[in-house]
């Protein structure tokens, strides 16, 4: 039994981390300032014995005694991580130091969560771990684009200058259970409002695409990430490579919930990517991962997860 410690811990991916590694038998010390997670989210493990929840910061200095790391602190949303793009920032990459900092100095292997969104606006597709991206640095987005490659930056520094046991993931667009209703994530809008049969919004003409990957899924690539020797850096891309457009996906979820709802499109945001899709060839040779939930059956999931949820509210 190791002593994991996790950050970001009471996020959508963090929440479903720390069940994943109780199950395996650790013991998870979760770590999290609630800018973005939920105590809702651990609800169902906060009486475990093996499990420990503390609030703290990352740009602040953490110490603790810990076997592992995983560092998935951040807000991962356009709307939450646009909201203090500063902070954003300094969680990236002022986190990123403290963390490494901490497993310098136990001599542990840490994970660091980083995101497709290094490879901003693609001008190759798929994406591969060896294109550069196509990053504004200047934008509204750059605050989490380029907090997280700076944070990929300090991890391989780490890596070379301090020998540290490092392993980088990229990840691509995610969904499930444990999602905020608020975080503006296309999956959350277009289920919540055909939910509530109000129009669906469609920011473009529709066309963009995205690649989406059931939670599930992606923990356990997480996992296996983790448990790859020494040496085994990464990045690796992390998602499902089976692309879908912003019109397929409303469609799809109108026809799941039933719903009467309309379609309605506004201008595109600034920056926004036209194309995003993995790349998963490290990931299945590494790791011998692929995605196994189909969009449909994930999104049947992550539907109850929100029928649930407004049944609640009343």
């Amino acid at each position: 039994m190791k002593r994991i410690l996790v950050t970001g811990g009471s996020g959508f991916l963090g929440s479903h981390l720390c069940r994943k590694l109780l199950q395996e038998g650790h013991e998870v010390l979760c770590v999290d300032n609630f800018f973005t997670g939920r105590r809702q989210n651990l609800h169902d493990l906060l009486d475990k014995k093996n499990f420990e929840l503390l609030r703290h910061d990352i740009t602040f200095p953490l110490y603790v005694e810990v076997d592992e790391i995983y560092n998935l602190a951040c807000p991962a949303s356009p709307i939450h991580y646009q909201f203090d793009p500063v902070q954003t920032t300094k969680t990236s990459v002022v986190g990123a130091i403290n963390m490494l900092g901490l497993a310098k100095r136990l001599k542990v292997k840490i994970l660091q969560a980083s995101t497709s969104e290094v490879y901003g606006d693609p001008s190759i597709h798929p994406q591969t771990e060896g294109y550069w991206g196509n990053v504004n640095p200047i934008g509204p987005r750059a605050c989490y684009d380029e907090g997280k490659r700076c944070a990929e930056t300090l991890f391989f520094d780490y890596y070379r200058q301090h020998r540290l046991d490092i392993k980088v993931i990229r990840i691509f667009n995610t969904y499930g259970p444990n999602m905020q209703p608020n975080d503006g994530r296309v999956v959350t809008n277009f289920i919540l409002q055909a939910l509530k049969n109000k129009p669906i919004t469609i920011f473009g003409d529709g066309s963009q695409t995205r690649s989406f990957c059931y939670v599930d899924d992606l923990i356990e690539g997480i996992y296996r990430m983790m448990q790859t020797p020494k040496g085994t850096t990464g990045p690796v891309n992390l998602g499902n490579p089976t692309e879908f457009t912003m019109l397929e996906l409303a469609q799809k979820i109108i026809e799941l919930t039933g719903s009467h709802s309309e379609l309605v499109f506004h201008p595109l945001p600034q920056d926004d990517p036209k194309q995003r899709q993995p790349d998963i060839t490290q990931a299945k040779s590494l790791l011998d991962w692929t995605p196994t939930v189909s969009l449909e059956e994930g999104l049947g999931k992550t539907i109850r997860y929100f029928e649930r949820m407004i049944i609640d509210e009343f």
